[in-house]
């Protein structure tokens, strides 16, 4: 196994068990009724899903700071509720620890904080801390540039462990500063494997994939500690990262931006709406194209050449890969990725916290959505939660991350609202 320069692994003595899986056209004003989001080749897909309604969002006294300083609507599942259970500024991902705290990462702080049921920091002085996974009382914790496994006893975090470090992030003397995807996600397999992300440093930065250690890649770690390899390649920024129901490991990445059209233009018309986000399984060795390679079309999306890096095939047989499996609108931006099972009519899927567009006229909307398992793989795209944007494209949220509660409700992290969200199904 090759051990990347810079990279230190560190082998774990305690022991590792899994308790569970854990930005053209006018986009349509939100509607009532869940839809697909659009792709290059179709801008609206109907599936079959629980009609939405506008709800006022719940409000406690003292949770009123801006933007939720006035009424806000929400669209939901009919008979659902949403209410602000806590307020945290920049809220990134989450996860339920044993013994039912909910802990949020705060990267713009260096916190992991206890978002419910009391609010306290949990772990501060941290570089950037973002993707959280509990395997029974073992918490992972993703920084900007290493993997740490802390002991969780007595709802503190103890006897923190390194797994692996010296991860590229803006810090690394051979970026200077210059790094666009620094934040990273960790999960754990059943066998006790550690997989990560390492995101891009830019838009089309092609030398990312033959840096040391490689970006944008998801990484595996074996079981027990080693050398950190590439699981799959091409990832530009694979923030979702989740095990399904099966096993099977999944991840949501954030595409490229102002790709050319066929005929080498750079377009807004053409940008707005190409290329989709992948949401793809992940297998050893998978290889999802990025830079030379784009997604295209309805799902299972075929990969095209990228005529700005690959125009003429030599550095990417794009026909050659397997397509991606489900997709969401071009520039949705997807980040928290979690599987759930969910009353009816949703049943098991994935929920994915959708950020949206930064640069696409008009934005497209930040939404929770919900991705069906079906017949082991995943069903076009629902919208679980929408209403955050208006038809002028002004927010007053976006979604991170969206994780099933013991108490079967669905908690959702907002860093634009600094708010968490608790989705509760009809009682």
């Amino acid at each position: 196994m090759r051990v990347w320069p810079g990279i230190r692994t560190v082998t774990l003595t305690a022991s590792v068990v899994l308790a569970g899986c854990g930005t053209g056209s006018q986009d349509p004003p939100v509607s009532p009724s869940p839809t697909t989001q659009g792709t290059a080749a179709s801008t609206e897909r109907p599936v079959e899903a629980a009609a939405l309604t506008p709800v006022t969002l719940d409000l406690p006294s003292g949770l009123g700071d801006a933007p939720l300083d006035e009424p806000r609507q929400a669209l939901v599942p009919a008979g659902w509720t949403l209410s602000v259970v806590a307020r945290v500024p920049k809220a990134r991902m989450a996860a339920w620890a044993p013994d039912g705290a909910l802990l949020i990462s705060v990267p713009a702080t260096g916190q992991v904080v206890k978002a419910l049921p009391a609010q306290s920091v949990l772990l501060d002085g941290l570089d950037q801390p973002h993707g959280l996974f509990f395997t029974g009382s073992t918490l992972y914790v993703a920084e900007s540039d290493q993997i740490d496994a802390y002991d969780y006893v007595g709802g503190a975090a103890v006897n923190r462990r390194t797994v692996i470090d010296g991860l590229p992030d803006a810090k690394s003397p051979d970026l200077r500063g210059a790094y666009a995807h620094a934040l990273k996600s960790v999960v754990v397999g059943h066998d006790g494997a550690v997989y990560f992300s390492i995101g891009s440093t830019g838009n089309i930065s092609a030398e990312d994939r033959t840096a040391d250690p490689p970006r944008a890649t998801i990484m595996r770690v074996p079981p027990g500690g080693g050398p950190a390899e590439p699981f799959a390649t091409g990832v530009r920024n694979g923030t979702g990262l989740a095990f399904a129901p099966d096993g099977s490991l999944w991840t949501a990445v954030n595409n490229r931006d102002n790709v050319a059209d066929p005929d080498g233009r750079v377009v807004q018309s053409y940008v707005d709406d190409h290329p989709p986000e992948s949401v793809a399984r992940l297998t050893p060795g998978r290889e999802l194209g990025w830079p030379y390679c784009n997604p295209d079309g309805p799902p299972p999306a075929k990969l095209v050449r990228d005529v700005q890096t690959n125009r003429d095939g030599a550095e990417m047989d794009c026909a050659a890969l397997p397509p991606i499996e489900q997709t969401l609108g071009a520039h949705s931006a997807p980040l928290g990725m979690s599987f759930a099972e969910l009353p009816q009519p949703y049943g098991e899927g994935a929920l994915v916290g959708v950020h949206g567009s930064w640069n696409r006229d008009a934005p497209r909307a930040p939404e929770v959505s919900f991705f069906p398992w079906r017949d082991g793989t995943l069903g076009p795209q629902q919208t679980l939660v929408g209403g955050f944007q208006d038809d002028g494209g002004q927010r007053w949220g976006r979604p991170v991350a969206a994780v099933a509660g013991p108490d079967g409700a669905v908690y959702i992290t907002d860093d634009f609202a600094g708010a968490v969200y608790r989705l509760a199904p009809p009682p």
